[in-house]
């Protein structure tokens, strides 16, 4: 009975607090006008989808959506209280219990809005109506007839989506400045040298990590002399503390992405089992959504569910001996199941190594692939199972006598050759987590960046560290279970998707 009291005023407690945080978000609300929605929608296009954003009316609908997809709760209310700092609302910041200098002082560690939006948003406050009008005329032949009366939020946003603007690419804004206002260079121009100095430390770490390499085994693979900075060849290290094909591809080409088919993609979904293995409820929801997302992004997908580990073996060899590779522009396998250090779960409860499985794929064993990306999602966990929170699962069990007896590295998955690609949902060791009802944070954050990032032209090893993000800062309900995902890969080349005529298709 006390037990019984307990959980009860347990609840109550959560409740009231709930309440409180959602009635700081309305008054919050009731002080924020158009112009303050407007600027707060711009600010969250790179956490939201332009879909959902295009449907926002209020502020109270923005707060919905950092809500749903975990942005904004009430023991963490920073992204919301850095967002009213940005649009200089700081009269308001009490209500979350901040100060503007408490703020300053955190946005450097827990600031999500990225240099690139803010010195859009810079921009735009420096935009007058005049200068305004000038660009939409200089820009006329760029503009659809029917949106010539936009703000410059509106603009800028428009400007996105037609690829003509990009973190990596602010060329037209700069020849449009120059012609409007000279003095809106500034703000370009202090972006562009900050960005310069992040590329130059970035350079600096990878000769670091090179040079602590040096003594480790390595291997030479033969490219192409226009593949890395016209170098006849690239090293490839075997030591741990470099990611496979190493963080040098800067500067490089990307991979031929325009051919009359993108590819196909095929998707293993084990949702039951033989014997102890428990069923994965919530994992038909990730199939589905990696089905829609890469239909979008032109490929053909087929879903097999509840496969064997001779079955997983059997469809490997048949997707390698296929033909039609010869005619596409890439290959995609996800993955769905239980799964321990290195290796997946078949329905049977026997184990495949993820090695194995990716070694149907290398240009020796399937040449209409050779020279082509190779990519692979995995959903499963990497190490034992823990204590799991309500709704919360981890795709894993604890190992018994017939677990694999070594434990093995991912970073012991990936063949020894180019172009693969290789997406985890967890570092080995760790389990991975899925929502019963809403299906995996990984899968979820994967195809989430997927259907945000491509229209705005990012390459795969840029969405998955915003993948890396995303998840990385999730927590089960108790507060108590983080995840991190790990890509690796000996990709030669950026991986950029043609951006699809249709809209995301959520």
């Amino acid at each position: 009975l006390f037990s019984g009291r307990e959980t009860v005023s347990s609840s109550n407690m959560e409740n009231d607090v709930n309440l409180r945080f959602r009635q700081q978000l309305l008054l919050i609300d009731e002080n924020l006008v158009a112009e303050d929605v407007a600027a707060l929608k711009f600010l969250c296009t790179d956490l939201l989808p332009f879909r959902k954003l295009e449907n926002v009316k209020t502020a109270v609908d923005i707060f919905q959506l950092l809500i749903a997809e975990e942005y904004l709760n009430e023991e963490d209310t920073f992204l919301l209280a850095e967002l009213l700092y940005r649009i200089k609302c700081h009269s308001l910041l009490k209500k979350l219990g901040y100060t503007k200098e408490k703020v300053q002082e955190h946005l450097h560690e827990k600031g999500r809005v990225s240099p690139y939006r803010q010195m859009l948003y810079e921009l735009s406050e420096n935009i007058t109506s005049e200068m305004l009008k000038d660009i939409i005329f200089l820009l006329q032949n760029c503009l659809p007839k029917r949106r010539i009366n936009l703000s410059a939020l509106d603009l800028l946003i428009l400007l996105e989506k037609q690829g003509l603007l990009t973190e990596n690419n602010v060329q037209m804004l700069e020849e449009v400045c120059m012609n409007v206002s000279p003095d809106l260079l500034e703000t370009i121009n202090c972006y562009k040298k900050s960005k310069g100095e992040k590329f130059r430390a970035l350079l600096s770490f990878c000769r670091f990590l090179l040079l602590a390499s040096l003594p480790q085994q390595e291997s030479t693979l033969p490219v192409k002399e226009s593949s890395l900075f016209h170098a006849g060849h690239i090293r490839v290290f075997t030591s741990p503390q470099v990611c496979w094909g190493t963080y040098c591809q800067l500067g490089m080409t990307s991979y031929k992405m325009d051919g009359p088919h993108r590819g196909f993609c095929f998707v293993i979904n084990n949702v039951e089992f033989d014997g102890c293995l428990q069923e994965r409820k919530g994992s038909c929801k990730d199939a589905e959504e990696l089905k829609r997302v890469f239909t979008w992004l032109g490929l053909e997908v087929r879903i097999y569910k509840n496969q064997t580990s001779s079955e997983i073996i059997d469809l490997m060899r048949a997707w390698q001996n296929l033909q039609d590779h010869k005619d596409r522009d890439c290959f995609i396998c996800c993955i769905l199941s239980h799964g321990e250090s290195g290796a997946i779960y078949g329905k049977d409860g026997e184990l495949v190594s993820i090695r194995m499985i990716m070694s149907h794929f290398t240009a020796t064993r399937c040449p209409q692939l050779s020279e082509k990306p190779k990519l692979f999602f995995i959903q499963a966990c990497q190490g034992k199972e823990i204590q799991r929170p309500v709704y919360v699962e981890a795709d894993a069990r604890i190992p018994s006598s017939s677990s694999l007896q070594q434990s093995i590295s991912p970073s012991e998955s990936i063949p020894e050759e180019a172009d693969f690609l290789l997406g985890m949902a967890t570092i080995d060791g760790y389990a991975s987590f899925r929502h019963i009802q809403q299906g995996a944070w990984y899968i979820q954050a994967l195809c989430s960046k997927l259907q945000l990032l491509v229209p705005r032209g990012e390459d795969i090893l840029s969405i998955l560290t915003q993948v890396n993000e995303d998840v990385g800062r999730r927590v089960d309900r108790l507060g108590t279970k983080k995840q991190m995902p790990q890509p690796a890969y000996t990709l030669r080349r950026k991986l950029i998707f043609p951006i699809p005529r249709d809209p995301p298709p959520s």
